[in-house]
């Protein structure tokens, strides 16, 4: 859910990403991207970055040094497989961000109409009913009842299966229709 995110250089210290930033090129994270879309606009964000710094060495020019604030530093651990379950009766917003964070690993993953799918793709939208409910099924998308309002699910991939559109999982289920 955050709005942008970016990438720094640092000075090295001691700690784990402690030291003073020296560069930093921010990027917004636009409402559909995925953690895979971000990461790919981050390397080459980074290497230019890296570009940039070592560019102003070769001038004799040093960046100033800026000190990180030591409140609100959270260490990101490692994502476990379990953590990308969507939960129906959270939050619809909630649950698209999860699915954008968790793609391209390890994929959100959800109980759908008593079937086990991976979700790729999938957007938050007005709508109720009991939470885990399909309330809606068009070649647009399948709609999902969350604890508040509901989830559009757009790509998704059945056990065994290539990831494929709403309409094609539909054409598997028709009854899901209905």
């Amino acid at each position: 859910g955050d709005p942008e995110t970016g990438v720094c250089l640092m000075q090295m210290e001691k700690g784990l990403d402690t030291g003073p930033v020296l560069l930093r090129q921010r990027t917004p994270i636009a409402d559909l991207e995925t953690a895979g879309d971000v990461h790919d606009r981050l390397a080459t964000l980074g290497a230019n970055l890296l570009r940039d710094g070592l560019s102003l060495l070769r001038r004799g020019l040093r960046p100033v040094p800026e000190i990180q604030a030591e409140e609100g530093v959270t260490y990101a651990r490692k994502l476990e497989k379990s953590e990308a379950r969507l939960d129906w009766s959270r939050d619809a917003g909630m649950l698209a961000n999860a699915v954008r964070a968790y793609s391209p690993w390890p994929i959100a993953e959800a109980e759908l109409a008593g079937e086990r799918v991976r979700v790729h793709r999938a957007q938050a939208e007005e709508g109720s009913g009991t939470p885990g409910t399909v309330i809606a099924a068009s070649r647009d998308g399948i709609t999902v009842a969350c604890g508040r309002g509901a989830l559009r699910l757009t790509q998704l991939q059945r056990d065994g299966g290539r990831v494929i559109g709403a309409l094609d999982y539909l054409n598997a289920r028709p009854a899901l229709r209905a």
